[in-house]
């Protein structure tokens, strides 16, 4: 740990007995002005090495430098609702991101921004770090300025399973006598995938689809987030698409248990993923894409899921160094 921040929180946690007695006062509450100023040197490294991702004004999410001439990975579900996209690197904003590639599986999506000379995240050496370890994240951004926020790691690395079982989040037509769509779920695989109203199902993974069964046999083993290949007619054409699928409590959000009604802003997509580090940094749900950072400022993982008001989920860096080389590597081919 760097000493001058080891000072500043023990400076603040002894602190802590006196301000107790009355309320805390603000400069030294997560948010506050001591706090944010003893995380500067890691704020530092989130102002050059994370990207804002943007749709116009609106600022989708973040992401995270990867590549000195400017490859971008971010969380795919929070910006494939828009078809253009601006990314802020610094103080700098490159127009008209280019979308090279998906991972279904993690969520994660590649972007390539015309840009050189940017400094990529340095990749800390393991994920395996103790509870209670301090983190820092992307919190708040002004038009040129990263903030940031910081918590602790609260468990041990494990896999998140699906929530509700995987789906295509399509509705067919009970009257009709093939599988036509009636309609589709908007945070769907399907809508994703280009599928629309009125198309038909003919296979799935090579298989013919009939009914409604037929299409349960074949998803029954798949996990949220994992893709399969469609063939469905349109009109006179056959057509094709690889489509996500995706989990039925990301799909229908608005079933929200007890836990959900209290916590504020969550993740739509929020489980089903292979490994994952919690910790309780808990910022806005459109936070997740940055990175993760260690007191040394090095990247631990990808912040990917707001899950609720106690817990938001990272990829491990183990995971995220695989899945970054491998998605450069798809993508040049």
């Amino acid at each position: 740990m760097n000493a001058n921040i080891l000072a500043s929180l023990i400076s603040l946690v002894s602190l802590l007995p006196t301000l107790a007695q009355q309320s805390l006062d603000s400069a030294y509450r997560t948010t506050g002005t001591a706090v944010v100023a003893a995380f500067d040197p890691q704020r530092q490294v989130l102002q050059r090495s994370s990207a804002v991702i943007l749709n116009g004004r609106q600022e989708l999410c973040y992401g995270i430098v990867i590549s000195a001439d400017g490859h971008i990975l971010t969380k795919a579900s929070e910006i494939l609702g828009s078809s253009t996209w601006d990314v802020t690197v610094d103080a700098t904003k490159y127009p008209d991101a280019k979308l090279l590639m998906t991972d279904p599986t993690w969520d994660v999506a590649l972007l390539k921004i015309e840009a050189k000379d940017l400094q990529p995240v340095v990749y800390a050496p393991t994920s395996d770090v103790p509870p209670g370890t301090w983190v820092v994240a992307n919190g708040a951004t002004t038009r040129t300025t990263r903030r940031l926020l910081a918590g602790i790691v609260s468990a041990k690395i494990r896999e998140i399973p699906p929530a509700g079982g995987a789906a295509l989040g399509v509705i067919l037509k009970t009257k009709s006598k093939s599988l036509e769509i009636e309609d589709l779920s908007e945070k769907s695989g399907a809508k994703e995938a280009g599928l629309q109203k009125g198309d038909i199902l003919l296979t799935i993974e090579g298989r013919k689809v009939k009914k409604l069964e037929d299409i349960a046999t074949i998803l029954k083993d798949r996990k949220a987030g994992s893709t399969v290949k469609i063939v469905y007619r349109r009109g006179e054409k056959e057509l094709s698409a690889d489509v996500r699928l995706a989990s039925r409590s990301e799909m229908f959000t608005d079933q929200m248990n007890r836990n959900d009604q209290m916590s504020g802003e969550f993740s739509n997509h929020r489980s089903g993923f292979p490994r994952v580090m919690q910790h309780d940094i808990l910022g806005a749900a459109s936070v997740v894409g940055g990175p993760l950072l260690d007191l040394d400022g090095r990247c631990l993982g990808m912040n990917i899921a707001r899950a609720n008001r106690a817990e938001s989920f990272a990829i491990p860096v183990e995971d995220l160094k695989t899945l970054a080389e491998r998605m450069m590597a798809e993508s040049t081919r």
